[in-house]
Parts: C-alpha cells; sequence; structure tokens
C-alpha cells in the first residue's frame, strides 16, 4: 500500500514525523510531501498569485513552498509516478473540530485528496485542556501516536462515498487514559466570544491578530466536542457536497412564483 503523507504544520513539524510512524506501521511505500513552512488557517486555498517551488530533501521525502492544496497537488502531479493508496494529513498540533474544519489546512489536504478520489483521512491532537496541560512534543502526541493505528486500522478497507473523507481527533490526554474511539457527527462552536489583539508596530502602526484563547463550545450529543470532552478519540465521516438539500424544494418555488 502507497501512502503519502501531509500537513499544515510544515515540513519540519513534530506532528509530521509522528503521522510518519503511524504510517510505517501498515506500510513501508511511505511519501512525503507538505507545506515548506507552517500554513495553519490555510483552509482549501491554493497559491496562485506566485510560483510554487518543489524541494526534495531526500528520496520520497519532498517540501511545497505552498498550501496543503498546493502540496498534495503536486504530490499527485509531479512527485508520485502512480497515486497513493492512502492519504494521511497531520498530525495537526491543536484541534481540526466543529466549524473549525472549514478553516483547516490538515483537513483540506484531506478534502483535495479525496476529490481526486483517494481514500483520505485528517488527524489531529487536541491540546491546552482536560489531562494534557502543553508539555514536551512527545507528551502532547502520545494519544495521537498510540491510539492512531487504532483509528486509521478499520478505515482502510471501510466503503467510502465518493468525496468523503474522514476527520479524526485525538484527546489532551495521556494514551493511558484515552477512552476509546467514537463515531460522532460535526459540532459547532460559538464564535461571538473570539477576539482580535490590537498592537502596534515600532513605527507607530496599528496591527491585529486573531486571538486564539478558547472558543465556546456547543457540546451536544454526539458530538467531535462531547467526544474529546468525554476523553474519546473522535471520527467523523466529512461530505464535500455543501448543498442544503431540503431548501431546494422552497427557493425553487420562490423562483417560480
Amino acid at each position: 500500500m502507497r501512502i503519502l503523507v501531509t500537513n499544515d504544520d510544515g515540513y519540519h513539524a513534530p506532528g509530521l514525523a509522528v503521522l510518519e510512524e503511524i504510517a510505517a506501521q501498515f506500510s513501508d511505500d511511505i511519501w512525503v510531501c507538505s507545506p515548506s513552512e507552517e500554513q495553519a488557517g490555510a483552509g482549501h486555498s491554493l497559491t496562485l498569485n506566485r510560483p510554487v517551488r518543489l524541494q526534495k530533501f531526500a528520496e520520497r521525502r519532498f517540501a511545497v513552498t505552498g498550501t496543503p492544496t498546493d502540496s498534495v497537488m503536486m504530490a499527485l502531479r509531479e512527485v508520485l509516478d502512480s497515486p497513493p493508496d492512502l492519504i494521511l494529513s497531520g498530525v495537526n498540533r491543536g484541534a481540526n473540530l466543529g466549524d473549525d474544519i472549514t478553516y483547516s489546512g490538515t483537513v483540506s489536504a484531506a478534502i483535495e485528496g479525496a476529490l481526486a478520489g483517494i481514500r483520505s483521512l485528517a488527524l489531529s491532537q487536541v491540546y491546552g485542556t482536560g489531562n494534557f496541560s502543553g508539555g514536551g512534543d512527545a507528551e502532547l502526541f502520545e494519544a495521537a501516536a498510540k491510539w492512531g493505528p487504532k483509528a486509521i486500522q478499520p478505515l482502510l478497507d471501510a466503503p467510502f462515498d465518493e468525496r468523503t473523507l474522514v476527520n479524526i481527533n485525538f484527546p489532551p490526554c495521556p494514551a493511558s487514559d484515552v477512552q476509546g474511539i467514537r463515531v460522532v457527527r460535526q459540532g459547532f462552536h460559538d464564535y461571538s466570544r473570539g477576539s482580535i489583539v490590537e498592537g502596534k508596530d515600532p513605527r507607530g502602526h496599528r496591527y491585529f491578530w486573531f486571538g486564539l484563547h478558547a472558543i465556546e463550545h456547543t457540546l451536544d450529543h454526539g458530538t467531535d466536542l462531547e467526544a474529546i470532552a468525554d476523553g474519546q478519540v473522535a471520527v467523523t465521516p466529512l461530505q464535500l457536497d455543501l448543498t442544503h438539500h431540503s431548501s431546494l424544494a422552497t427557493l425553487a418555488q420562490r423562483f417560480e412564483s
């Protein structure tokens, strides 16, 4: 099985090394193609206003001066001589839960794989709450490292509809405290409490920085947010069809009248 590994935290991110170790438990045909620098929050964006450069670090190891989407596109069109059987994106340093997935470069790399018809999974390690307060990298990614293979294995031969992918989040606790794996739906955040931090540069000009403090969670039953709060690995199937199907008939009637 050929596996393409990518991320949005950049080629040198510790989570990418963790994901390579996870992938190595399933295959020895592993390729890496990721952004050369951090692209957190890039979403499903393409680099269109400057050239994208491809750097080869070693055999089957590449970095791209662009977004996670650029990285997957370059891997599929320029790096690999045949498509991979599986794309793994992550392990992201931080959660990709609820509607955060619309901002996520980690999830977007998997989206690009799904668009290409390739089985694609996004993996993220939640941190900063629960029993983990943010120590070293080994501690941070312990749950993902130990539970990643358990979350991936059942998905290798599971039926995937076209243009679908799976988003996996690991709870912020030691691996021994993880309370199992739960398949859940996407939850939602309360973004009304988000912050923008204002400051001044050395020349006295104002700048703004989007705050990354905790956002209010709506812990509806059966969601990824609830699963993480309960110390479980959250596995969420996602689809790329954003159509609100129940509104089609109602809107059509308005235009027909």
